[in-house]
């Protein structure tokens, strides 16, 4: 496009210094050489490369920290009440572990937690099946099945009697021949096997968020605060 005076908005030269109808100066502008480094013509590209993952790596990073750690944080270990740090520090690990395979050894936040969330979903997974697995020979090889049972129905006695306390001080009516069905249901073997399963589930989705967060975090920290060597 052709530029034009602001005054009169007739064409003129990029040379020109003024206005050759109405003699209003112009406004010229000119690069220096070597203002302008050549390098940052690839920076866009190396920044690009921070936010992609080599996911050929990234497997093999995840997969050596969502095992220990899905373990660990499983109902099977004595450990598993600190599962979500163990989690967060996993993932951050991960980053660190792909991060000696890259070049230039740059990361973004975004891609840390993708990173992160593989390696939580891995290690959920695995906390989940090392539960259930730890439940069941509890219950069938260990023959533990009155023993959990008994927990169980001792934690939904509390939980029906503190409903009970609870609308009494709030006067508020409540139906006992449904308060007795729910408690029953709780009890019976489906709802004491859904309770368990729903929990399960939450626990891991919050290994999972966990993750996420530490993969995130941990490409913040280890990331370079400065433009990539091009």
């Amino acid at each position: 496009m052709e530029p034009t005076c602001d005054r009169c908005h007739q064409p003129v030269t990029t040379e020109s210094c003024y206005c050759p109808s109405c003699g209003l100066p112009q406004l010229v502008y000119s690069a220096e050489p070597g203002a302008i480094p050549a390098s940052s013509e690839r920076w866009p590209e190396a920044i690009r490369d921070a936010s992609s993952i080599d996911w050929k790596q990234a497997m093999r990073a995840a997969l050596a920290l969502s095992v220990p750690s899905g373990l660990l944080s499983s109902g099977i270990s004595p450990l598993s009440p600190l599962g979500i740090f163990w989690m967060g520090a996993a993932a951050a690990w991960a980053v660190a572990l792909y991060m000696r395979k890259q070049h230039p050894a740059w990361i973004t936040m975004g891609a840390g937690a993708r990173l992160g969330l593989v390696t939580g979903l891995i290690a959920g997974w695995l906390a989940f099946g090392f539960s259930g697995a730890g439940l069941f020979v509890t219950r069938v090889a260990m023959h533990q099945g009155n023993q959990i049972d008994s927990t169980w129905m001792e934690v939904v006695n509390k939980i029906y009697h503190q409903t009970q306390q609870l609308e009494a001080q709030m006067s508020t009516p409540m139906n006992a021949a449904q308060a007795e069905a729910q408690r029953r249901w709780m009890l019976s073997p489906e709802g004491h096997a859904g309770f368990q399963t729903l929990g399960l589930a939450w626990y891991c989705l919050l290994l999972v968020l966990f993750s996420i967060a530490g993969g995130a975090i941990g490409a913040r920290m280890l990331g370079r605060r400065r433009h990539p060597t091009v």
